[in-house]
């Protein structure tokens, strides 16, 4: 009875965590992240947050596109769906990182990129073409930005062009001013047989064969001599 009671705990056990594991694995698929917010921010698309907690994730396009979306708190309410493009960090940390363009004047902080916890890599929030101009102009760096000046739907966002703002307004690809990928390590080329060959070809031909003429001319009589002995 004993064994059997243990075997029904421990199969009560594996039920369990068939049942945990799916939830947990949607939390990382989605990056679901809570998250308190101690002043108010900018997100792209013209609207200012107040203070107070809201719910990031990512949402499930079928394009290879980042889509970010921002609930309430208890994540019933859908507050903004955002297009996102890599952005990479060489240190990953434990927590939940939140960036944001500093801007002048008691102005809110315009929201920059989110890390979700252990990860390099993170969503940078692309703004509207007028507003990124704006951003860029006052931040004195680039702003990943939209074509146009609205903030399409989910259907658009799956295909809308990007383009990169910079301060002094140019319109430039993404990949020129913003690190969307880890740089590449330098390749260093490992080639020594030309430096071999060369040297080979300089060796100086400096020998003579007259050593190696004589001493055959010795071999020789030296044979011919014991062909005569074993004669006689």
């Amino acid at each position: 009875m004993k064994i059997l009671r243990t075997a029904l705990a421990v199969l009560t056990l594996l039920l369990l965590g068939s049942f945990l594991v799916p939830s947990v694995r949607a939390d990382e698929h989605d990056k679901k992240t809570v998250i308190t917010f101690s002043q108010s921010f900018e997100i792209p698309g013209g609207q200012i947050l107040p203070a107070g907690t809201y719910t990031f994730s990512l949402f499930e396009s079928t394009s290879d596109r980042h889509i970010v979306q921002i609930f309430s708190a208890n994540g019933t309410k859908l507050l903004a769906t955002i297009l996102a493009i890599d952005n990479f960090r060489l240190t990953a940390t434990g927590q939940t990182v939140m960036l944001f363009r500093e801007r002048p004047n008691d102005a809110p902080d315009a929201l920059k990129a989110w890390f979700y916890p252990n990860n390099n890599w993170g969503q940078e929030f692309v703004y509207p073409k007028r507003r990124a101009i704006q951003l860029a102009a006052a931040v004195k760096e680039p702003i990943p930005a939209l074509t146009t000046d609205t903030l399409p739907d989910v259907a658009e966002l799956q295909a809308a062009p990007i383009i990169a703002i910079t301060p002094e307004q140019k319109e430039v690809p993404v990949a020129e001013v913003i690190q969307t990928a880890p740089e590449a390590a330098p390749l260093v080329a490992e080639n020594t047989a030309p430096a071999a060959l060369a040297q080979t070809q300089q060796l100086p031909k400096t020998a003579s064969q007259i050593p190696l003429i004589a001493l055959l001319g010795a071999a020789s009589l030296g044979f011919a001599f014991l062909l005569k002995l074993i004669a006689g």
